[in-house]
């Protein structure tokens, strides 16, 4: 058996309510937090001669500028446009949200049918 076979054998949907990740996400140990809080200075400063070096590709330069940005402002808020044929108020939650899952603002409800492509 290949082993995408063997993965997709593995596949097996959650029970309506049931969490794919029941413990959540694995926690970061206190030591590896307290060593990487130390060296936020030292990115910081590494980050800057990043986005000050002209000879850096103009990606690098930007992302660092964003990284700065976002650890000192916050990263900005999103809107979607969401344009559809029927009524809202029509359409059920699964509805809704597979129509926001298909557009990336939100995940789809567990064990729901795909709607119709609204965009």
């Amino acid at each position: 058996m290949d082993p995408t076979d063997r993965r997709l054998a593995n596949l097996r949907h959650f029970q309506k309510g049931q969490s794919g990740n029941p413990s959540g996400r694995v926690k970061i140990p206190p030591d590896v937090k307290e060593m990487a809080r130390g060296l936020t200075k030292e990115a910081i400063a590494t980050l800057a001669a990043v986005m000050r070096d002209k000879a850096a590709p103009h990606s690098a330069r930007v992302r660092s500028a964003e990284v700065i940005l976002d650890r000192a402002w916050g990263r900005p808020e999103t809107s979607t446009n969401i344009r559809i044929s029927q009524d809202v108020r029509d359409l059920t939650t699964a509805e809704i949200l597979a129509a926001l899952a298909t557009l990336g603002v939100a995940a789809a409800e567990p064990g729901s049918e795909g709607s119709e492509s609204l965009h």
